[in-house]
């Protein structure tokens, strides 16, 4: 792909990340794809290019697709609205809103713990039936009714795909609407941004295919994992999900409209970047107020940081909902997330990203249709990242995160 095939704008101090989005398509088998970041609450790069599925149309401006654990993101975004207003305690028990989770001793586990990966619930342990993520009742209810893999709050594992449906249930007993629609009503609609947890139809036609990767091929990531430990937990992730990371599954209408608020969530990078632009500043833009500067600080204190994550089995660090740098780049593609150390935000398996850093008053959305491996960040994104620190004076990235 050539800069006259890439559409958007750029603002020249900015040119390295352009230069790398060309890159991505020329070396590194970018296939549709688009980059945004905001500095100081401005606009400053918004491209995209490529295609939305192979031989299919151009990847246009309003091009959405799925953005996987990058949701995570958007609905932590929800999670902080209610509870800087009051309507969630991060200290109060699971069961002070949602009483039949309390179920197998889980009685003490906190609405922290869930945000921190740290409940001890990281897969559903009962068989789920073929579009099982698909039926919010039954997926939740599941989860209510299992006993926990850990001791809650000792250690934490990646929640992957139980998580939405976690913090999901507690938005939905604590303030009577779903999710997606704290995330419409409160967050992107006010912002006009174009994230999405549930699409509604008249959307649909914008949506690029998403093409998968297999996660578990012996030369991926999550492979090496497995010929490591062939009882590794985390294959249970994809495993026991009713099918829904399968292409004909995450292609579809119906996974589109659901509201699977880790994973199934529709995105463009502009909206991406738009939605952490205020998290990026005093959580204010444009006259729009999503939560007081005081509430910032939940959303980048790392509440929970191992070397061995329970689930993935790599360096992990997370905030309320939200992930701070973490791994390293010598464990390779997919297995970090190089940020500024004052960032917060949520990779997506295959490489999508949104993030804020209040230090760089940076926001960023990257989204793609095919996958990298692993569930971090791959050469494609991490060389935007990178690119984008860098334009911002950052020298240094050797202690593991982005500093000036």
């Amino acid at each position: 792909m050539t800069s006259e095939t890439v559409s958007g704008f750029c603002d020249p101090r900015f040119a390295e990340v352009r230069e790398e989005f060309e890159r991505n398509f020329a070396e590194r088998g970018e296939l549709g794809a688009g980059v945004a970041l905001y500095v100081d609450g401005t606009p400053v790069v918004d491209l995209w290019g490529g295609v939305v599925a192979p031989a299919g149309a151009p990847w246009e401006r309003d091009t959405l697709t799925v953005v996987f654990s990058s949701t995570k993101g958007m609905a932590a975004a929800a999670m902080h609205v209610l509870i800087d207003r009051g309507v969630i305690d991060v200290e109060a028990p699971v069961a002070r809103y949602w009483p039949e989770f309390a179920a197998h001793g889980k009685a003490g586990i906190t609405v922290g713990m869930v945000m921190a990966h740290q409940a001890g619930l990281p897969v559903w342990t009962e068989p789920l039936p073929e579009g099982a993520l698909l039926d919010w009742d039954l997926a939740a209810g599941a989860l209510a009714r299992q006993a926990t893999l850990w001791e809650p709050g000792t250690a934490h594992g990646y929640h992957g795909l139980t998580l939405g449906f976690l913090e999901g249930e507690i938005v939905r007993r604590a303030d009577g609407r779903s999710i997606g629609t704290v995330l419409r009503e409160e967050i992107a609609g006010p912002l006009g941004a174009d994230v999405w947890i549930g699409l509604p139809e008249a959307e649909e036609a914008r949506v690029a295919e998403v093409i998968l990767m297999d996660s578990f091929a012996p030369n991926s990531a999550m492979g090496r994992k497995l010929l490591a430990e062939p009882d590794w937990i985390g294959q249970r992730m994809l495993d026991n999900a009713g099918g829904f990371v399968t292409p004909a599954r995450i292609n579809s209408r119906a996974a589109h409209a659901a509201e699977v608020p880790a994973v199934g969530g529709v995105a463009n990078a502009r909206g991406l970047a738009r939605l952490y632009a205020p998290l990026s500043l005093d959580g204010a833009i444009d006259g729009v107020r999503l939560v007081r500067p005081g509430a910032l600080a939940g959303m980048r204190t790392t509440r929970a940081a191992s070397a061995v994550d329970l689930m993935l089995r790599l360096p992990t660090t997370f905030t309320l909902g939200f992930s701070k740098t973490w791994g390293a780049r010598a464990l390779g593609p997919g297995e970090h997330v190089i940020l500024g150390e004052h960032a917060f935000g949520t990779p997506g398996m295959g490489g999508s990203l949104g993030f804020a850093d209040g230090e760089a008053r940076l926001s960023f959305g990257y989204v793609m249709n095919r996958h990298g491996g692993g569930v971090g960040l791959n050469d494609r994104g991490q060389s935007l990242v990178d690119a984008a620190y860098r334009a911002l004076g950052y020298r240094s990235c050797e202690p593991g995160a982005w500093v000036r």
